[in-house]
């Protein structure tokens, strides 16, 4: 084994964490991602296009990727479980509306292709065709904290800087194009046990924790399941895994037992 400076050590103790699928980063970056409006459609369900009201993992992922420039299908290693812990808290109440929007189909038989014959061209649906017009349920004035880790130390040290420099690769949107995201970078921050004790105040979403909650009298609590994890396959992706959250709709904390918190910034999260 060849010997390391004290700099090249550093660089690679940085972002270090326990092993095993259930990553404990000892450091993370935080983030606040908002907008006008929101859409991460379940994937349940054809009439109505409702919404998760957490910002599904999978999402996230999606995100930070478009922050470093990586292809759609070129991330999934990078944010699975063990080489990533994500930690998703609402910081504003969670609204929903019904919004009647006119598409147009952009499968590949309704698709237009400009400059077909130019080394680049363009595919755009048929602006001459009838509109169809779906409801799709929206999320109002969304925003999230997001605290996420990566085990790639390139990768993160990339990330931290593409958040510092408040530079994005690709444009950010909450689920669909149109609904723009904002970023707030608010640092790295040292990730510490949480609280011990028969039951704990937890700020952010659970995970996976349905039955540890402590149901208290003025507190609303709600579960909704959405993919956590994706891997690329040849018809292009595949959804391998799934993460229950339990969350409090008015942004608020849960009491949750038997769960293993963390302390980021004065707040109490779970990773997953």
């Amino acid at each position: 084994m060849g010997q390391e400076s004290l700099e090249q050590w550093a660089e690679n103790d940085e972002g270090d964490t326990d092993s095993g699928d259930t990553a404990t980063p000892e450091r993370c970056l935080s983030v606040t991602v908002r907008g006008p409006w929101g859409h991460f459609r379940r994937i349940e369900g054809n009439v109505v296009k409702q919404t998760y009201r957490i910002i599904p993992r999978t999402t996230v992922a999606g995100l930070f990727a478009a922050v470093l420039g990586i292809e759609r299908d070129g991330y999934y290693d990078l944010f699975a479980a063990g080489e990533s812990a994500v930690a998703i808290q609402p910081v504003s109440e969670i609204r929903t509306i019904n919004m009647p929007m006119n598409t147009l189909s952009t499968a590949d038989g309704n698709l237009q292709s400009l400059n077909g014959r130019g080394k680049l061209s363009v595919k755009l649906p048929d602006p001459t065709t009838l509109r169809q017009q779906h409801n799709y349920e929206v999320l109002v004035d969304p925003a999230y904290r997001i605290d996420i880790w990566l085990a790639d130390n390139d990768r993160y040290r990339e990330l931290r800087d593409m958040l510092e420099a408040g530079k994005s690769h690709y444009v950010p949107s909450l689920g669909l194009s149109e609904h723009l995201a904002e970023i707030e970078y608010h640092g790295e921050f040292d990730v510490e046990p949480g609280p011990r004790g028969d039951s704990v105040d937890v700020d952010s979403a659970v995970p996976d924790a349905v039955e540890d909650i402590v149901l208290e009298p003025g507190t609303r609590c709600q579960v909704e399941e959405s993919p956590a994890f994706m891997t690329a396959d040849a018809g292009g992706r595949t959804t391998a895994g799934f993460t229950a959250y339990t969350y409090n709709p008015d942004a608020g904390c849960l009491k949750v037992k038997d769960v293993e918190p963390s302390r980021v910034d004065g707040r109490t999260v779970v990773f997953v």
